[in-house]
């Protein structure tokens, strides 16, 4: 059988390739460290099974479209496999896809995006085609890198990808003035907010943050699917001076709770990075936020922009003696807010 190195184009490759990348991004905030892949197996034009990944140690999207095909009593030797990322050729938590692929003798691979790790990208191409199996890949490649944005980069620099998120007055404010209780943002923004918790493996804020408002930094998303484990909640301190009555050290996820003291910010995600954290969301206060951006560590902004001023509250970020540029600018209504959120320019 022929192998091809060019991507594939046709228009029916594109919209089932297309099918597993929607099945990808149901993975979303659920399989790290692992990255998002969703899997399509199709005999002639007709789909026999659908799969995938919903959590390090489970079985790949591949697994579960090679099983769900199997339990609606199709054969899946000769189908053509579409994968929104490379199969697996190596043994990690689980057994290599590309062993499954050759034993249930699939005669065709569609896949978008390379393996992002240098040791590991196209390894499965060779591998498979030496079998005789035919492999096409590169198409929808953008679509499918941008699923596993944090994964790639904690793979290749060893770091989390790290997501500012800020709300904020028009005038830049952070907080209501001293006695107002009422939320600077709307229900919807803080719906959302909790959305990008739920994207996260860690939320961080600093010692300030901990002690003023007394966060729970738990994921609230009603009818929001099981699976997920509470992100790690780290506080990050110089004095090490927390009160241990802190809902952090008290509540049912005081496990998930860890304290960086005495630890430079660029240190700490290079410790997180080596925890197996892929994506860790900054949630303030502004000294940790403008150190974020000083340092370069920030990789996206999520900025919550309310319709009010604040005057002499405090700014959410100090003076950061650099201009940070960004790209993949989108905005979006939240109730009476606004979403900006943006990729860091390099």
């Amino acid at each position: 059988m022929r192998a091809t190195s060019s991507p594939t184009s046709s228009s029916a490759d594109r919209r089932v390739l297309r099918r597993a990348l929607e099945l990808a991004a149901r993975g979303s905030g659920l399989t790290f460290p692992n990255p998002r892949v969703g899997a399509v197996l199709v005999r002639g034009s007709k789909i026999i099974g659908e799969g995938w990944h919903h959590r390090a140690g489970a079985p790949h999207a591949e697994v579960h479209a090679v099983r769900a095909a199997k339990r609606a009593g199709h054969a899946v030797g000769g189908a053509t496999l579409y994968v929104s990322l490379e199969p697996c050729s190596t043994r990690g938590r689980t057994p290599p896809c590309t062993g499954l692929i050759l034993r249930e003798k699939i005669a065709r691979v569609v896949f978008a995006a390379t393996d992002p790790n240098p040791a590991h990208a196209g390894a499965a191409t060779k591998l498979l085609r030496a079998a005789g199996v035919q492999v096409s890949h590169g198409l929808l490649a953008k679509e499918a890198a941008a699923l596993n944005l944090d994964f790639n980069w904690w793979v290749v620099n060893k770091r989390p990808w790290v997501v500012a998120k800020i709300a904020l007055s028009l005038d830049g404010r952070t907080t209501t003035p001293p006695g107002d209780d009422r939320w600077l943002t709307s229900p919807q923004a803080r719906r959302a907010a909790h959305q990008l918790r739920w994207e996260s493996d860690a939320i961080l804020i600093g010692a300030e943050t901990a002690r003023r408002d007394n966060p729970q930094l738990t994921i609230r998303l009603p009818g929001a699917p099981r699976g997920k484990l509470q992100p790690l909640r780290v506080v990050v301190t110089k004095s090490g001076r927390l009160p241990r009555s802190l809902r952090l050290f008290t509540d049912a996820h005081r496990k998930r709770t860890v304290v960086f003291r005495h630890r430079p910010l660029d240190q700490v995600m290079a410790e997180l990075g080596a925890r197996e954290i892929t994506h860790v969301l900054v949630e303030g206060g502004g000294q940790i936020l403008t150190e974020a951006f000083r340092l370069g560590l920030v990789n996206e902004v999520a900025f919550f922009i309310a319709p009010a001023l604040m005057g002499t509250m405090p700014r959410a970020l100090y003076e950061l003696g650099a201009k940070v540029q960004f790209h993949n600018v989108t905005y979006q209504q939240v109730g009476a807010d606004l979403l900006c959120r943006a990729l860091v320019s390099d």
